[in-house]
């Protein structure tokens, strides 16, 4: 064995980041959070919120870091999506990607501009101006595990307030989807969940009776349906 060969530094090392999708729901409107670039390459560019992971960092504090440094947003559950290692990704250097997705509140956020983003805004899903880098791929594949995990987990209950109605609930499931749910059907499912509770609490809907207000029983965590 040739240790000289074997030695660490003579394997390339690529650099890692961690690139961030944020989804929440506002004005009726599934959105996603981003960033305007501030430098190259891509400047001008919308893009994730995201950087370069340093030596000493553990992958999702990093994420976390970014996020925070970047939009202001902290404190949010991230959950690993997928990595993202094509060669020619980042025109700078051999970069791979780790990337985490949230679903968060859109009335718990305040977010604002900071380190290398020149701008932040949130865009409605349908509707997202050209990304930099292949965050689009980072968008989509983000999209495909939130819509598929909506049947299996309470990642829906991410989106929630402290306390909902269930057609606010139902609400959140139809726009995350894309589709349009039967009431009772829908109800009946999520109650035998056991994963919500009543408040005790009513809310009145327009012209509607008050409807009963719902807490999750887990808040900020996400459980696995079985």
């Amino acid at each position: 064995m040739n240790l000289q060969q074997d030695a660490p530094h003579c394997y390339p090392h690529p650099a890692v980041t961690t690139d961030i999708v944020i989804f929440t729901i506002r004005m009726q409107k599934l959105e996603l959070l981003l960033i305007k670039r501030s430098g190259p390459p891509h400047k001008g560019k919308w893009a994730l919120p995201g950087g370069f992971v340093n030596p000493d960092e553990d992958l999702e504090c990093c994420a976390l870091r970014e996020l925070e440094e970047e939009t202001g947003i902290a404190g949010v559950y991230l959950e690993q999506l997928y990595t993202f290692g094509k060669p020619q990704r980042d025109p700078r250097e051999r970069v791979i990607s780790v990337a985490y997705y949230a679903l968060v509140p859109s009335d718990t956020l305040q977010v604002r501009a900071a380190s290398d983003a020149a701008e932040v805004a949130w865009f409605p899903f349908d509707a997202l101006p050209q990304l930099a880098f292949d965050h689009q791929e980072i968008v989509a594949v983000a999209h495909q595990r939130l819509a598929a995990k909506l049947d299996y987990s309470t990642i829906a209950f991410q989106f929630m307030p402290e306390k909902f109605t269930l057609g606010e609930l139902q609400a959140v499931y139809e726009i995350a989807r894309g589709e349009a749910l039967d009431k009772r059907n829908f109800r009946k499912w999520i109650l035998a969940l056991d994963r919500i509770e009543e408040t005790g609490e009513t809310r009145r809907e327009g012209n509607h009776r008050p409807a009963k207000l719902y807490r999750a029983k887990s808040r900020g965590k996400v459980e696995i349906i079985r």
